[in-house]
């Protein structure tokens, strides 16, 4: 019998560490072989060996001792020694940064759950101010990062030394629009409109002025607009310019989820069976993208699930339609997408331990 393959998570204690680190202790591929959890602990910590995962989720704690898994003093020496062969990162952009070069530098296969190495062109990855941005190192690095987005880069990601997982919101106005794009149906020059939003987990665990609960709760507020950061990899992704599209984010009152509702002009008159046929098409063999043929997606239907849900309306006239993409943020917008990474890079079933 093979030996289960050892994994590592670097970063805990977000909500998407916490997602990823419940979905690799569960996955049947990896039974008895549990993640090794590190990350950056103060000297008491440290001095103790650790912290014990239920400390710092007690969601975590289960029948098999999961809980009593320990965070460790992260250091190179710990993964060696413990074998690693994957990386996973839920981790901040800057830490990524740092530590994604020297992780490949050691052999290891990395899934990177930041923004740190998403965006290919210089341009779009402005926003982020990275210190080391143009550095040898970084574009080296970058140039073996491919952007982990299953339903459109499989065959990169099963050779790739390094994932980058998409954003949230890129991955639900992506898989939303790419389709129907890449089969010539949109009029581009018309402009696209993508009115986003999302529950208060996409903003970070970190607690800020805008997202504790009295400002969120029974509010509804826009956000990041025409500077959002995902808006790069819709760009890039999809194949437009900065000019073709509106992506205006929003922070629902909500823990988790996101609803896109898209708007687009087709060039030539389309019947529904057209569009159902691109996106058909498009996401055959993907089985975490869900294509809803009469209802439109609801974001109670996909949150605590890996599935993206597509679904559209055409209007009357046959030229206009409205599409609406919903997905978990924390799942298929985090977590979720990195485990499915992860399974087409070892090759095996996508939706191992997601469904």
């Amino acid at each position: 019998m093979t030996k289960p393959l050892q994994t590592a998570v670097l970063g805990l204690t977000g909500y998407a560490g916490a997602e990823l680190a419940r979905l690799l202790l569960h996955h049947p591929k990896l039974k008895g072989m549990p993640p090794v959890f590190a990350g950056r602990l103060d000297a008491d910590d440290a001095k103790r060996g650790g912290i014990p995962l239920a400390h710092i989720h007690p969601q975590l704690a289960d029948s098999k001792g999961s809980g009593e898994l320990l965070l460790q003093p992260f250091s190179w020496e710990l993964l060696k020694d413990r074998g690693v062969a994957v990386l996973f990162l839920a981790t901040p952009h800057e830490q990524s940064r740092q530590w994604v070069p020297e992780a490949l530098a050691q052999g290891l296969r990395v899934i990177d759950l930041s923004g740190a190495w998403r965006l290919s062109e210089a341009t779009n990855r402005g926003i982020y101010a990275f210190e080391d941005e143009g550095s040898n190192v970084a574009l080296a690095t970058q140039a073996q990062a491919v952007y982990g987005l299953p339903e459109l880069h499989r065959a990169d990601i099963f050779d790739a030394r390094l994932v980058a997982n998409p954003g949230c919101y890129a991955t639900s106005i992506i898989l939303a629009l790419r389709p129907l794009v890449a089969a010539g149906l949109i009029d581009i020059s018309h402009g696209i409109v993508a009115d986003a939003k999302s529950g208060v987990s996409g903003a970070g665990k970190a607690p800020t002025a805008k997202t504790h609960f009295m400002h969120a709760a029974n509010n509804f507020s826009a956000y990041g607009v025409f500077d959002h950061r995902h808006t790069g990899e819709l760009l890039e992704q999809i194949g437009i310019d900065a000019g073709s599209i509106v992506f205006t984010p929003h922070l629902l009152p909500i823990p988790r989820g996101i609803l896109s509702t898209i708007y687009v002009k087709f060039n030539d008159t389309q019947t529904r069976t057209s569009i159902a046929d691109a996106y058909s098409e498009f996401f055959g063999g993907s089985p975490m993208v869900r294509i809803y043929e009469k209802n439109l997606p609801q974001i109670q239907h996909s949150v605590r699930t890996n599935y993206a849900d597509i679904g559209f309306q055409l209007a009357p006239d046959g030229k206009r339609a409205v599409i609406i993409s919903c997905l978990d943020n924390l799942l298929k917008g985090a977590s979720g997408q990195a485990v499915q990474n992860f399974n087409v890079m070892l090759g095996w079933d996508e939706a191992e331990g997601l469904e």
